[in-house]
């Protein structure tokens, strides 16, 4: 058994390598759009997964585990959701209210407690609880729908199309991170192992279905992301880097732990705001901040 912290320094890594992806996709997605950007991260990322699966096996002498219809069902769930949720993100852009569908979709952190539990009998202490909602109200007053009356506006606005929407696709990216962690347990093998084979099979399967989307519906999208390769090969890099920290850390720790502590990724955000574009916050973000920084306290320090 890894010793019990060596999940946060992991889901640290791999918050700083997805702020590095978010910068390059938002860089490609003007060329290639939304959807051309989403499959350079998986697309670009499968041959790092792999080295990735290599390295683990030959030099920390792992057999390939054997892959069951178990690991398959949980892998399927976690792929198919992760493109459910982008998908559904997307449609609530498209709102005309859509800031308010996208803070509902940061209810993912709750909504992933909740399905660990369920799902893969994750344990919810008093604590994680503590953590998974200071975590969500932190997030929701970093980016507030209303500055005035942010949480009443939230809870006025449960009822209405983004809402629904956010709250679908904070749900789907919940299921995802539990598919993902069900199928690296279901592998019984060692946690380093079993991370990199799930990331690999995962990287297989949304390649797969997407390109087949693209090549169906925009065949010369495909064409414009293998011409984009110099950039789109930095994409692929950091995702699949903080793709294989999300997963090994999920292997190790309980998903609501993880998804919580990832959330630190929007404090490197806010930093390089400040550091290199001079933006200033409101009393409202630096609350925000505090809120945050204690949720990622309590999931950190507390009792296991």
């Amino acid at each position: 058994m890894p010793p019990w912290w060596l999940w946060i320094p992991i889901t640290i890594a791999a918050a700083a390598a997805q702020t590095l992806r978010n910068a390059t996709q938002r860089h490609l997605s003007s060329d290639l759009g939304t959807l051309g950007a989403t499959l350079v991260r998986f697309l670009y990322g499968l041959p790092f997964a792999a080295l990735w699966l290599l390295a683990v096996s030959r030099f920390g002498d792992y057999d390939f585990p054997a892959l069951d219809r178990t690991f398959g069902g949980w892998l399927v769930l976690g792929a198919f959701s992760q493109i459910a949720g982008t998908a559904l993100l997307l449609r609530t852009m498209r709102e005309q209210n859509f800031t308010l569908g996208v803070a509902y979709s940061k209810s993912e952190v709750m909504q992933v407690a909740v399905f660990g539990f369920v799902f893969l009998g994750d344990p919810l202490a008093s604590m994680t609880v503590a953590a998974v909602v200071l975590g969500t109200l932190g997030v929701m007053l970093l980016t507030p729908v209303d500055r005035r009356h942010p949480i009443r506006t939230l809870i006025g606005g449960l009822a209405t199309r983004p809402a629904l929407l956010g709250l679908a696709s904070g749900g789907s990216f919940a299921l995802s991170a539990v598919g993902y962690r069900g199928a690296a347990l279901a592998l019984d093998a060692p946690f380093l192992i079993a991370a990199a084979v799930t990331l690999l099979g995962a990287q297989l399967v949304q390649t797969t279905v997407m390109s087949v989307f693209l090549r169906a519906y925009r065949p010369g999208l495909l064409t414009r992301i293998l011409r984009a390769w110099r950039t789109s090969l930095l994409a692929g890099f950091s995702g699949a880097t903080a793709s294989a920290g999300w997963f090994t850390a999920m292997a190790i720790e309980p998903v609501a732990h993880v998804r919580t502590l990832a959330l630190v990724e929007l404090l490197f955000s806010y930093v390089i705001s400040r550091r290199i574009f001079g933006e200033q916050f409101g009393k409202l973000q630096i609350v925000g901040l505090a809120v945050l920084i204690a949720g990622l306290f309590l999931v950190t320090l507390g009792p296991r």
